[in-house]
């Protein structure tokens, strides 16, 4: 089933499906329908179904999805019965927001090691975690087999701490600085650009209040 292609799209949607039935178990509930869950996780029924038909039969016509069923199928597929060990490179404002959150509502997923060039910081533990000279970097994430880094150091360090995250066996890349990061093809890098993003939302926010006075004007 891991080596099955499946869109990118569907992909990202599946932990949204596994939180939900997760909440649903916790309640009791013992099924529920394509459309319960398109109201749920505001994703249309034809797209959920579509979604699951890559895994084959999941469900049952006129019965629906078993939750229970459903949760332990998709704890399976993300592979949440396994803990994954992250490394945080740039304990700065973000890094140690990150610290602080640790995913503590994951169980599967946990920052176990910080990096930074701060002397301060260097040979301390923040919330439990250790906190290393980016010198020792390569080293540790060997030491510790340590698969997925997230990136918040300064844009104009951000490629080459990229190619030692590469040295150390990195496997996977959440990158939170603005450059778009060169490596090798097996090295999966997904960007998470918070100034890009407010700036689309704010954008259609104001595309669709110009539409809407536009409307009003027209009314008039």
């Amino acid at each position: 089933m891991k080596n099955k292609k499946i869109p990118k799209a569907t992909a990202k949607r599946l932990s949204l499906y596994y939180r939900y039935l997760n909440i649903l178990h916790e309640d009791g509930k013992t099924r529920v329908s394509s459309s319960e869950l398109s109201e749920a996780v505001k994703v249309d029924s034809a797209t959920i179904r579509r979604d699951f038909s890559y895994f084959g039969a999941l469900g049952k016509r006129g019965y629906g999805y078993d939750v229970e069923e459903l949760m332990n199928f998709f704890s399976h597929i993300l592979n949440q019965d396994h803990l994954t060990h992250v490394a945080l490179i740039g304990v700065g404002n973000l890094g140690h927001a990150l610290l602080n959150f640790n995913f503590r509502k994951n169980n599967n997923i946990r920052i176990s090691a910080g990096f930074d060039i701060k002397e301060e910081l260097i040979d301390t533990v923040y919330h439990g975690v250790p906190i290393y000279s980016v010198d020792d970097m390569v080293e540790q994430l060997n030491i510790q087999s340590i698969d997925v880094a997230i990136l918040t150091v300064p844009a104009d360090i951000a490629q080459e701490t990229a190619n030692k995250l590469v040295e150390g066996g990195i496997k996977g890349i959440l990158n939170f600085t603005s450059m778009r990061l060169s490596v090798p093809k097996e090295v999966r890098v997904h960007d998470v650009d918070l100034t890009n993003e407010l700036q689309t939302l704010i954008y259609f926010i104001n595309y669709y209040k110009d539409i809407e006075d536009l409307n009003k004007a027209n009314e008039e």
